[in-house]
C-alpha cells in the first residue's frame, strides 16, 4: 500500500468551500474536463445531528496507460463511488471516494475534508483548511515488485491530479464569489 497526502488553505472561508465543493465538477472548472457525469444516488439530511449525506457516482474519462488497456483489457470509462457528509454545526465536509473500475486489480480509498482554518484565519477574511488522504493498493495477484509498481505510478498520477484538482477549484471559487457578490448587488439594488 502506498499513501498520498496533501493539505492546502484555500483563501475563502468554510461556506464558500462547502458551497462551491457542489460545483466542483462544472464548466467553470477547466481542470476538470476528464468528469463526464457526477450522479447524485442519494442525499438526506439526518434530522438529529443536521448532517447532509450524500451519494454519487462520478464516471471519467481516464487515459490509462495502453500497457495497461491491452494487458488486463477495459476501457478509459472509469467510475468512483463518493459519499460526503456535511456538518453545519461542526463546519466541516468530509468526502469519501473509492474506485470501482479495476477495483479488483487496484483499490483507492481517498478522504478529502474541508474545515476552517482558525490559525491562518482573521476577522472578515476567513481560510479553509483542506486534507487529502489516499491509500492506493495494488491488490493483483503477481509479483510484488509488479504491485509496488503499480501502487508508485498510481501514486504519482494522483499527485498530478491533486494539483490540478486544486487548480480547478480555486478557478471554482473565484468564480462562485464573483457570480454571488454580483448577485447580492442585485438583491441589494432592488430593495432600495
Amino acid at each position: 500500500m502506498k499513501v498520498f497526502s496533501s493539505a492546502y488553505t484555500f483563501d475563502y472561508s468554510w461556506e464558500e468551500c462547502s458551497t462551491a465543493n457542489w460545483r466542483k465538477y462544472c464548466p467553470w472548472n477547466d481542470k476538470s474536463t476528464h468528469v463526464i457525469a457526477v450522479d447524485t444516488l442519494s442525499r438526506v439530511v439526518d434530522p438529529f445531528t443536521g448532517i447532509l449525506r450524500t451519494e454519487r457516482l462520478i464516471t471519467c474519462h481516464q487515459q490509462a496507460p495502453a500497457w495497461v488497456i491491452s494487458l488486463l483489457g477495459g476501457s478509459n470509462t472509469s467510475h468512483v463511488y463518493e459519499t460526503s457528509y456535511v456538518s453545519p454545526a461542526e463546519k466541516r465536509v468530509t468526502m469519501c471516494s473509492t474506485n470501482l473500475t479495476w477495483a479488483n486489480i487496484l483499490q483507492v480509498r481517498e478522504t478529502v475534508t474541508y474545515q476552517p482554518d482558525i490559525r491562518a484565519s482573521s476577522p472578515g477574511h476567513e481560510r479553509t483548511q483542506f486534507t487529502q488522504d489516499a491509500k492506493i493498493t495494488a491488490v493483483c495477484g503477481g509479483w510484488q515488485k509488479i504491485r509496488t509498481k503499480i501502487e508508485e505510478a498510481s501514486v504519482e498520477r494522483f499527485s498530478e491530479n491533486a494539483k490540478r484538482g486544486r487548480e480547478g477549484f480555486e478557478a471554482v471559487l473565484e468564480m462562485s464569489r464573483r457570480v454571488f457578490g454580483e448577485e447580492r448587488a442585485r438583491e441589494q439594488a432592488k430593495a432600495h
